[in-house]
């Protein structure tokens, strides 16, 4: 049995904080061919996590919160937003579910958040994301900017 309890989240929480990146995810999966994937990712407010959907190979992607707040973000193809939902176990928004073809992101609201995350595999580096032109490279000046930009049009900030 696998066991996602303090222990296990209190040493990814703090891998999270100590990374460039800050954010950190434990893989449950066994190998990257495994058909479905599940990991927790640990996050913090300064990462930055490129809009992106997952097409060709067709993925569906589901994240449920463990701890924390985390925005999740749909976009149409010329990056509007179309929809959102702060994930927030104490508000009763739990999970979402993102469908094949669907541009998102997601946006860490609170320190040492924790995220379950559930998506088709394989993985291949090479094709699992298609990342989106209208939005920012990761480790980019401009990714804070865009960040907040999106927060304040869905008026979180």
């Amino acid at each position: 049995m696998k066991k996602i309890d303090i222990a296990l989240t209190d040493e990814l929480i703090i891998d999270a904080r100590e990374s460039d990146r800050k954010r950190k995810n434990l893989n449950f999966h066994q190998k990257s061919e495994d058909r479905i994937h599940r990991m927790i990712h640990a996050t913090n407010p300064s990462t930055y996590v490129q809009s992106h959907k997952h097409e060709n190979p067709d993925k569906t992607e589901t994240f449920l919160i463990l701890k924390g707040r985390v925005v999740v973000v749909e976009f149409s193809d010329d990056g509007e937003i179309i929809d959102h939902i702060i994930l927030d176990s104490a508000t009763g928004n739990y999970g979402s579910e993102i469908p094949p073809k669907t541009w998102h992101t997601l946006i860490t609201l609170e320190e040492n958040s924790l995220i379950y995350e559930v998506k088709d595999g394989p993985w291949n580096q090479k094709d699992d994301k298609f990342f989106a032109s209208w939005a920012p490279e990761e480790g980019q000046m401009e990714c804070e900017d865009y960040n907040n930009s999106i927060l304040s049009k869905l008026n979180i900030l």
